[in-house]
């Protein structure tokens, strides 16, 4: 759940929302974030956990699921947490992810959305199509693509360290937002 912005909007939009997070911290500073009034009705739940174990939520329970996982080992979200994906080299990161869409599926209703925002990475000079790889992890768990968005990013925080270590090519400036559909 990162900072909580999603689960700020889903109080503002009045929306029932559950927010795991495998960072102990990030729990804390999306409850921090949530200590607004508003007239809203919902319903937040946080949980610092893994979306590779779902098992508190019930089958065929979630009307829309959106993440946006921290990438194969290219920042570090966290400093050792057992099951930061963050940590883990591409083939490591693929099969977290695996058990993360077996999860949503799991948990997501019959004909609901999933969404995920994810990019690729750069290894030795070389382009890893992350994304795309992720993709397929959701597609063969039963899941059917509805859309692909491309979103393009540009002067965020960390374009400087990126244009140092790119070796005088091209910058990876966009991330994927792979909208999926439980048939």
């Amino acid at each position: 759940m990162g900072s909580g912005t999603t689960l700020v909007e889903a109080k503002l939009l009045r929306r029932n929302a559950v927010g795991i997070d495998i960072n102990p911290q990030a729990v804390s500073i999306s409850a921090r974030n949530l200590q607004f009034q508003c007239q809203s009705n919902s319903k937040i739940f946080m949980r610092n956990g893994s979306a590779t174990e779902l098992h508190f939520i019930k089958d065929n329970h979630i009307d829309f699921i959106c993440t946006h996982p921290p990438y194969a080992n290219i920042i570090k979200y966290s400093k050792g947490i057992e099951g930061d994906v963050s940590l883990l080299g591409v083939d490591e990161f693929l099969a977290e992810m695996k058990k993360v869409a077996k999860e949503s599926f799991r948990v997501l209703k019959k004909g609901k959305i999933c969404a995920i925002m994810i990019g690729d990475i750069r290894k030795h000079g070389k382009v890893i199509p992350l994304g795309f790889r992720t993709m397929e992890c959701f597609l063969q768990e039963g899941f059917v693509n509805k859309e692909i968005i491309i979103k393009e990013q540009h002067n965020c925080h960390s374009m400087d360290y990126w244009e140092k270590r790119s070796n005088s090519f091209l910058l990876l400036a966009h991330e994927y937002i792979f909208v999926f559909q439980r048939d």
